[in-house]
């Protein structure tokens, strides 16, 4: 159960975009989304340290768009990463994205459930658990990921993995709400 609080940031506040802040986003976004509508309110809080966005949006914008993983994998991974985190906002934000590269509401509900329809999402899922159980994996997951992906995947997947759990965190800390559409 998620308490409802106002947001420890508010997203930066739009008379304070300047281009040093439009271009902490540019790792991630083109020059037309760059403003706070498009960007949304994780990006818009984050941008309260442009340095630290920009450096952040390099590292996710090559896990979004340039891992070794399909996207369906990227998908699995992140979205059980962030739903074990509690995090409705990411969750909710990645559903869509999800649904995109081929997720069924189905296999939504089977992440969510700590499952998966196919074999490789339950091995993904059974993954991100034990990471998240006990920071590390075990023989046999491990011996199973190397059947599945090479190393530059299996480091992919771990960046992943780990990239939206810290994401969550900062999310759920910050009390970040969802978008008024």
């Amino acid at each position: 159960m998620t308490e409802s609080v106002a947001p420890r940031l508010a997203p930066l506040p739009e008379d304070r975009w300047d281009d040093a802040v439009r271009e902490a986003l540019s790792p991630l976004l083109p020059a037309e989304r760059r403003n706070p509508r498009d960007a949304g309110n994780v990006l818009s809080t984050l941008l309260r340290n442009p340095e630290l966005t920009r450096g952040y949006l390099h590292f996710n914008a090559h896990l979004l768009l340039h891992s070794s993983l399909s996207a369906r994998v990227r998908e699995v991974a992140l979205l059980r990463a962030v739903q074990l985190r509690g995090c409705d906002y990411l969750w909710d934000h990645h559903i869509p994205i999800a649904e995109r590269v081929g997720l069924t509401a189905a296999d939504l509900d089977r992440i969510r459930a700590g499952d998966g329809t196919e074999e490789l999402d339950r091995l993904v899922v059974r993954a991100v658990d034990e990471i998240d159980r006990t920071h590390r994996l075990g023989a046999q997951t491990w011996s199973a990921l190397q059947v599945h992906f090479d190393e530059r995947q299996i480091l992919d997947l771990l960046f992943t993995i780990g990239c939206y759990q810290s994401l969550a965190v900062a999310v759920n800390v910050l009390a970040v709400l969802p978008e008024q559409h």
